[in-house]
């Protein structure tokens, strides 16, 4: 296979929730409301490639078929308690110098809302590319304050984060939340 086959150039994000008494069949029932349930997926960590431009869900669906082999970045989480809150976030950290890679961060936790768990998937991407970059920072400071100077030395042009929360069902029925990068195989640039 031609190595410019296994660099993705495009990548979707999305994201589901499924409920039901089966802890897989949750599971299944998020990749299904996130569109992927039908591709077999292969766990990536977490390196956003060199050039890789992001397309919106629906194109990066048509791309695929059925049965594909798909790369994936995925944070997933689930609970079976009632009432429980619990979330699914990726991160995003795109540097602006052209053949760096950036960071996908996996971040779930409970009782975080949709916010809270984005911004800390956020910030982990972006603290790990900044200290790949060797961007100096104050770990310590808020999220706010370090996104500003990471985008101040335009070495990181973009953050982002795509985030699942729910709460868990309240007859105790398993509850799965996803959020998920898939890498559109063979994909060229976008157009």
């Amino acid at each position: 296979m031609p190595e410019s086959m296994m660099v993705p150039k495009q990548v979707c994000l999305t994201k589901g929730v499924g409920r039901h008494k089966e802890k897989l069949q949750s599971f299944e029932l998020a990749l299904r409301d996130a569109g992927i349930a039908a591709y077999n997926i292969v766990r990536v960590s977490s390196i956003f490639p060199p050039g890789c431009k992001e397309i919106p869900k629906k194109r990066g669906l048509q791309l695929l078929k059925p049965g594909q082999i798909l790369y994936c970045v995925i944070s997933d989480n689930a609970t079976n308690e009632p009432n429980r809150l619990l979330a699914a976030s990726l991160g995003v950290a795109i540097p602006g110098i052209g053949e760096q890679y950036g960071y996908l961060s996996e971040h779930h936790a409970f009782g975080q809302t949709d916010d809270a768990a984005g911004d800390y998937a956020e910030d982990l991407a972006a603290t790990m590319l900044a200290t790949t970059l060797g961007i100096e920072f104050d770990p310590n400071e808020a999220w706010d304050q370090r996104k500003k100077v990471f985008r101040m030395g335009r070495k990181i042009v973009k953050t982002k984060n795509i985030t699942q929360s729910a709460i868990g069902d309240k007859n105790g029925l398993w509850t799965t939340v996803l959020a998920a990068a898939v890498f559109i195989p063979g994909a060229g640039s976008s157009r």
